[in-house]
């Protein structure tokens, strides 16, 4: 089933578009897993289409048979994922909740480069919403980096990154480490910024999402 594109308004303030994507044979007889997907900084605009460059919006684009519910939200001109407060995306996620058959414990929230930050700065936000986080190439607080120490999370970054620092994941998953944190990290020794074409293409990815449903 093709994406289409959504508008969504914050208490009459934040506006914006958003992909959303149902599976091919969508059915209000079962409950999905929902994916929510943050872009990086290239694709803010006010055009969806923009989206399908890279990450998940590109994903269903090729595999329509892609069992997930995805919702991509695009950030507009002048703004930055982490400044935008958590509540938008929290709003977001209701919204489509409330429309549409969702597994509500099987929610995930990825990111690349700038909604790499996203994910942290979201996922810290509700530590008890999502059933398992994905940053790629991104960065946090790691401070707060312990709200996430029951919340399966998977980190990935280029060795060879020089647009963010592979530094800025390794203290977020050091930080997650030291309090006892279910973490998975990998580091693509030859990648530089793109670490998410090759992740998000891997299907261990999705695989690895489905292992976890919030709460357990």
């Amino acid at each position: 089933m093709a994406q289409h594109v959504r508008s969504y308004t914050h208490d009459k303030t934040q506006q914006f578009n958003y992909l959303l994507f149902l599976p091919k044979d969508y059915s209000e007889q079962r409950k999905y897993p929902l994916i929510l997907f943050l872009h990086g900084a290239g694709e803010r605009g006010s055009d969806p289409e923009m989206l399908k460059l890279h990450g998940i919006p590109r994903i269903v684009e090729e595999k329509p048979d892609f069992d997930f519910i995805a919702v991509s939200p695009q950030c507009p001109f002048g703004l930055w994922w982490p400044q935008i407060n958590p509540a938008v995306f929290k709003g977001l996620l209701d919204t489509v909740i409330a429309g549409h058959s969702v597994d509500t414990n099987r929610l995930y929230l990825t990111g690349m480069s700038m909604g790499g930050y996203a994910v942290w700065h979201i996922a810290t936000a509700y530590p008890d919403l999502f059933a398992a986080v994905v940053p790629i190439c991104g960065g946090g607080d790691p401070d707060k980096a312990c709200l996430l120490k029951d919340v399966p999370v998977w980190v990935f970054h280029g060795a060879r990154d020089n647009v963010v620092l592979p530094r800025e994941s390794i203290k977020m998953v050091d930080a997650l480490k030291e309090c006892g944190g279910s973490v998975k990290f990998t580091l693509y020794t030859q990648a530089d910024h793109d670490s998410w074409t090759r992740t998000y293409n891997s299907p261990r990815l999705y695989e690895w999402m489905l292992e976890h449903k919030r709460g357990e």
